[in-house]
């Protein structure tokens, strides 16, 4: 049966929008919480110590307007899913009352903890907390990206998808624990790639900055999105890991190499008829070969008088 619910409220405004909410964000400064294993288990236990807990039903239990997170790679979720029907739910999910549904709820943070209880058939540990929309942007960054976890574009399209919803940068900031600079970064490297590539693609999470501004570059030649998502309808690509995926998509759009133009190579004949050397040239090179069997002592000759062409050469120049 379930424990009756003990919701405490925390300071602060209701609802984004305001002069008084206005002047509560522009004080809000990014948080730096300890990273890592340590701190996500120092931040349960706070979460154990500060509320009540109860177990709901995970069908009640709705997603924000915004997610942090793409979906996992099947092989990642089924062993975190395994060690969860293995050795139970450790720690608890942070969720609100539903803003506009009477009964239901959303998840701040979480969502792996709540697919796997579902998919159990268990019902699910859970803190249950009134928040405005940016208080639980707040807790559900302060969280996730304090673990250190996310991937580059997860954060980047997590903080795009934020700002616009309307979310105000400074709360985007404290969210992510970035300041000005790294989060217009962020927006950026997401706003250059097309939402539904960045999803196909997944978290990829060895690839980095540079490696996406790149894919963002080659996308931007023509035909090359409509390329990239034929790849990643692909069922076969759909089932590598997410850093695979980028790859292929990376690789189908790669610039094509200029194929150079062979070019004929000519004979050069001597006045007396023997076929001493051919030649080849192009915009850039002159390449002169040199026949030993036609003219054994040719090509020790030219090289011997070669300085001696160079300055008549040069004196023509003058």
């Amino acid at each position: 049966m379930a424990r009756k619910h003990l919701l405490s409220d925390l300071a602060g405004p209701k609802s984004r929008g305001g002069d008084a909410d206005t002047s509560a964000q522009e004080n809000i400064t990014p948080q730096y919480a300890p990273r890592g294993a340590i701190g996500a288990v120092s931040r349960s236990i706070e979460l154990l110590k500060s509320q009540s807990l109860t177990d709901l039903d995970p069908d009640l239990i709705d997603a924000p307007a915004v997610t942090d997170r793409l979906d996992e790679d099947g092989e990642q979720f089924e062993e975190f899913a395994r060690n969860i029907r293995e050795n139970g739910q450790q720690v608890p999910i942070l969720v609100r009352p539903h803003p506009s549904i009477e009964g239901r709820y959303q998840i701040a943070y979480g969502r792996r903890r709540l697919r796997a209880v579902k998919a159990a058939g268990l019902q699910i540990k859970a803190a249950v907390r009134n928040m405005t929309d940016d208080e639980l942007v707040l807790a559900q960054g302060q969280e996730n990206s304090a673990r250190q976890d996310l991937s580059f574009i997860e954060r980047a399209l997590y903080a795009a998808e934020l700002e616009a919803k309307g979310f105000q940068r400074s709360v985007i900031m404290s969210a992510l624990a970035v300041d000005k600079s790294n989060l217009s970064r962020l927006i950026q490297a997401a706003t250059q790639l097309p939402t539904d590539i960045i999803r196909g693609i997944g978290a990829a999470p060895k690839t980095g900055r540079d490696r996406w501004g790149e894919l963002a570059t080659r996308l931007g030649k023509d035909g090359a999105v409509a390329k990239a998502r034929v790849v990643l309808s692909d069922d076969e690509v759909k089932a590598l890991p997410s850093d695979e995926r980028f790859a292929r998509v990376f690789e189908a759009v790669a610039p094509k190499k200029a194929k150079k133009e062979k070019v004929q190579a000519e004979v050069w004949q001597a006045d007396d008829g023997v076929k001493a050397a051919t030649f080849r040239q192009d915009k850039r090179t002159l390449t002169l070969m040199i026949d030993k069997k036609a003219a054994p002592e040719f090509g020790d000759y030219l090289l011997s008088v070669l300085p001696e062409i160079y300055a008549s050469f040069k004196k023509t120049k003058q």
